[in-house]
């Protein structure tokens, strides 16, 4: 009776082995991301007759008026998002003329609460002062993590403009997956900020 159960539990060991798939060492693939084609860098000129202010775009996005509506209107002409399809990424861009209801403090101050609303999610927050020679003053803000807005920004004059820039990917974020698109992207922003001048 012994050696009949040695016999069926080597048995059972041998088939084993053989079923595992002998030498083969099974490894687990490692973590993909989709391939992305990067258009080519090149760039146009924004020129709205609508619009005081004029600065180089890249080639490959286009220009989507702003569909949100207040009390029947569009906030301002001005408003609309630059989308870059083939990157799956958008600049919104927003226009506001400095007046005694809209002073520059509460449009600056509003630029920084945008910012902050990603502090939850942020790693980290750089502010860059921006002075472009052109009279296009402000600050970029660079924030990492896996925020919904990595980059954003605002200029102004600091007496009629006040213009903010904010990039967004249009799915959800993953800092290690979008670190290429972003960097690219960065790229756009600082030829629009280096090009923008009022009219």
């Amino acid at each position: 009776m012994k050696s009949k159960v040695l016999l069926i539990f080597a048995g059972v060991y041998i088939f084993s082995l053989y079923a595992c798939g002998g030498d083969a060492v099974r490894v687990p693939k490692a973590h993909m991301y989709p391939r992305v084609s990067y258009p080519e860098k090149n760039y146009k000129d924004f020129d709205s007759t609508l619009c005081s202010f004029t600065f180089r775009m890249p080639l490959a996005g286009s220009i989507v008026r702003d569909s949100f509506i207040f009390e029947g209107e569009p906030a301002h002409p001005c408003w609309f998002d630059i989308n870059v399809n083939a990157l799956n990424a958008s600049i919104y861009c927003s226009y506001y003329q400095i007046s005694i209801n809209r002073d520059l403090s509460r449009l600056i101050n509003d630029a920084y609460n945008i910012a902050g609303k990603h502090n939850i999610k942020a790693n980290y927050r750089k502010e860059t002062i921006i002075d472009n020679g052109h009279n296009a003053k402000g600050i970029l803000f660079d924030i990492e993590g896996p925020v919904a807005s990595p980059v954003q920004f605002y200029l102004t004059d600091e007496k009629n403009h006040f213009f903010r820039g904010a990039l967004y990917f249009n799915s959800k974020v993953n800092p290690d997956s979008t670190a290429p698109v972003l960097s690219y992207m960065k790229t756009d922003i600082d030829t629009l900020i280096a090009s923008f001048r009022w009219k």
